[in-house]
């Protein structure tokens, strides 16, 4: 069989997201998924920031803040946001996770891991944290997302805001010219951003143990 190749391992951590168990995931695992995707947002919009701090004058990192800060390009959803109404898409991950109340022992190992996890991402350098936007805006977390949509639906509002994100945020990105990608394309990342898809990928497992099962490689 030919082997793909990548130009940079943070690419294979990228393709081993995308390989784990998204179709084979309960109700609850999802839930938990939306929950660890939750925290990843909250990062993805500080390394945004950071990103235009190192770059005030770049036009196209202040016209992506528009797209991903302060906006009603996910509006409206029902129970999260209204016509028009404006916010930073972490929050509207964080309003989608209260449609469907976990219990407090839930929401308390949630919020730990989390709290690790984004603890890691803030010891990183300024400059890594910048560079990781353009991958995961130029494909990787498209490709990412592809995946996460290949879980079962469900009726649950929680879910139902959540695929919403999801295929909201592919038809954002994957515009050749137009896209949030090619907003970002002149930031060129390597592999010092890997600890950051690695931490993802963590979390993501530490959430949802099911989606690696015992025996199964990533």
């Amino acid at each position: 069989m030919m082997q793909t190749v990548v130009d940079f391992a943070y690419e294979e951590t990228i393709a081993q997201i995308c390989r784990l168990d998204w179709p084979n995931l309960s109700q609850e695992d999802t839930i938990a998924a939306a929950w660890a995707y939750y925290f990843f947002s909250v990062q993805f919009r500080e390394n945004l920031q950071i990103a235009r701090i190192l770059h005030p004058t770049d036009e196209k990192l202040q016209d992506l803040e528009r797209e991903e800060c302060d906006t009603d390009n996910l509006s409206p959803w029902p129970g999260v946001a209204q016509t028009g109404e404006k916010m930073d898409h972490d929050e509207f991950m964080r309003r989608v996770l209260a449609l469907a109340p976990v219990s407090d022992a839930q929401r308390s190992c949630f919020k730990a891991g989390g709290d690790r996890y984004l603890r890691m991402v803030r010891r990183t350098d300024a400059n890594t944290r910048a560079l990781s936007i353009a991958s995961y805006e130029d494909g990787g977390l498209e490709r990412v997302f592809r995946a996460m949509l290949t879980s079962p639906g469900s009726d649950n509002p929680l879910l139902g805001g959540f695929r919403h994100f999801l295929s909201e945020h592919i038809r954002f990105d994957s515009d050749p010219t137009q896209g949030h990608g090619a907003m970002i394309r002149h930031l060129r990342p390597d592999d010092s951003i890997l600890p950051l898809w690695v931490g993802f990928k963590d979390l993501l497992l530490e959430f949802v143990p099911g989606l690696a099962p015992p025996g199964q490689t990533t």
